[in-house]
């Protein structure tokens, strides 16, 4: 099993900052990829930003410029540096894993999701 826990999230006017942490645990092998999400009030669940292990970044468009996105492969961390918030960021924060775990028999794909962390941006 592979957990993922979030933190970070919270209340912030409109041009503030947040920074999201992900930390992923368990009978993790490898990490692929790790990826924060987020999901508006009567909207799907979109991707933010995903950064690849060897620290290759994607961001969705509205936040280039703004979100920059990090991980620390040791810790099996991921964070999200967000600054210049907007209302419209205003969302739960989902971060992602996949990769490989082993359980000292076998290894197995594992695409894991955090329970999510509430971001909320004032006007």
């Amino acid at each position: 099993q592979v957990q993922l826990v979030e933190s970070g999230g919270g209340l912030v006017q409109a041009g503030g900052s947040l920074r999201l942490s992900c930390v992923a645990s368990g009978d993790i092998f490898s990490i692929k990829t790790m990826a924060w999400y987020r999901q508006a009030p009567g909207k799907q669940r979109e991707l933010v930003a995903g950064i690849s292990n060897g620290g290759s970044a994607n961001y969705e468009d509205s936040v280039k410029g703004r979100f920059t996105i990090s991980n620390d492969n040791a810790k099996n961390t991921v964070y999200l540096q967000m600054n210049i918030l907007r209302p419209e960021d205003t969302g739960v924060y989902f971060c992602n894993a996949d990769g490989i775990r082993h359980d000292g028999r076998s290894y197995w794909d594992f695409d894991s999701w955090g329970q999510g962390t509430q971001v909320t941006v004032s006007s």
